[in-house]
């Protein structure tokens, strides 16, 4: 049996930083992954740019940005391995990149980039890797040790580090083997579930808006009652079966089945005021004078919903202005679910943090140890899942 001072399982973005940081640190480590590409969702992640960081994380406020049951937890190992952290290593590795907006930063050339930087780090390290290798056991001997059965023979080690990820995106390998991992020591799990994800609708109540596919706006979107409401100013994606863009990924992470989404389709206008005055001064048909302040598909798509809406502006009554203005800026409706795994960029949910340690990732069980998306700890679109990946696979490789 070959033994090693930590195998990883995982070679995604968390598992291939932690091997990196780990071997270069002076420890003999093994990385297994089922799948036979490496990181492959990074290399489809940000259209194949990979939105590795975001500048604008606040640290000292992880709850603004980061949805968990204590998304605290993540407070230490995010203010001890930074953005700019990140930053330096990419430009120690001559790796080129820009920033799009709200502090997103994306590879100039490819997420390939990124990925060739990670096995140069790990290969700095004198890191092992086997792929496709899956792990068919895990036990813990008495003495501590953990044995692994693997399709490429046993292998043992005193720390295993599971970075196997969530469920999100089956297609390219993503199982449920970190919590299996975690339930089979006795560690608590929080129910997962699809996180940045596009939301649907029944066939029948989307009929009136099943045209506008392919339509994308600039919106504002928010769900829950006062105390929890959150509200997003981004894109939103018209589908055939319901609602995408940044802006519905974004409140998918905080939407509770069965309740109410809320969006303002012209966010940057007064509705009541622009038709009251243009009741005054125009001629045109309500659409197409609707048609200046939204795309004109989506004014025909509204006013088509109520004979009062298809007339000229100057023949329409104040309160059918009024509730068509209300309507627009206060879209609300009950989505029936989601696009599911399939679609989800990540997993909400996961290893419950109460039973991990902030500093140094390991759980409860001694020498297991827990990263990146496989803990109950997701980000917001836009970079954030990946310092994650980078902050808590840097907390667990330093403290191996």
């Amino acid at each position: 049996m070959q033994s090693f001072d930590v195998v990883v399982i995982g070679a995604g973005a968390a598992g291939l930083f932690c091997a990196g940081v780990a071997g270069q640190r002076g420890l003999k480590v093994l990385v297994l992954d089922h799948s036979p590409k490496v990181a492959e969702k990074v290399r489809i992640s940000g259209g194949g740019r990979a939105n590795f960081t975001n500048r604008d994380i606040d640290v000292r406020q992880p709850h603004k940005h980061f949805v968990g049951q204590n998304p605290q937890f993540c407070r230490s190992a995010l203010s001890r391995y930074t953005p700019a952290d990140f930053i330096a290593l990419m430009e120690k590795h001559h790796i080129p990149f820009h920033e799009k907006h709200k502090g997103q930063l994306f590879c100039d050339r490819s997420a390939g980039d990124l990925i060739d930087m990670l096995l140069t780090e790990c290969e700095a390290g004198g890191v092992t890797r086997r792929q496709p290798c899956g792990v068919k056991d895990i036990r813990c001997t008495a003495e501590g040790v953990y044995e692994l059965d693997t399709d490429q023979g046993q292998v043992q080690a005193r720390k295993v580090v599971i970075a196997t990820g969530g469920l999100s995106i089956p297609a390219i390998g993503a199982t449920d083997f970190g919590f299996r991992v975690a339930k089979q020591f006795g560690l608590r799990t929080v129910d997962p579930r699809p996180g940045l994800v596009p939301l649907t609708f029944d066939g029948a109540g989307w009929a009136p808006y099943a045209g506008l596919a392919g339509l994308a706006l600039p919106v504002i979107i928010e769900t829950g009652l006062k105390k929890d409401r959150i509200s997003f100013h981004e894109d939103l994606l018209f589908t055939h079966r319901g609602l995408s863009g940044p802006a519905v990924l974004q409140i998918s992470s905080y939407w509770q089945p069965g309740t109410p989404i809320r969006i303002n389709l012209a966010p940057e206008v007064d509705l009541p005021a622009v038709l009251a005055d243009a009741k005054q001064r125009s001629r045109k048909l309500l659409a197409n004078e609707l048609a200046q302040w939204v795309p004109s598909r989506l004014a025909d798509a509204w006013t088509a919903q109520e004979p009062d809406w298809q007339r000229p502006v100057a023949e329409c009554s104040d309160k059918a202005l009024a509730r068509l203005a209300e309507r627009l800026s206060r879209w609300e409706l009950v989505p029936t679910g989601t696009e599911g795994y399939k679609k989800a960029e990540v997993t909400l949910g996961g290893v419950d943090t109460r039973d991990l340690s902030q500093q140094t990732m390991e759980s409860k069980q001694p020498g297991l140890y827990f990263i990146g998306e496989v803990v109950d700890i997701t980000g917001w679109l836009g970079g954030y899942n990946f310092q994650w990946a980078w902050a808590s696979a840097h907390a667990c490789g330093t403290s191996l």
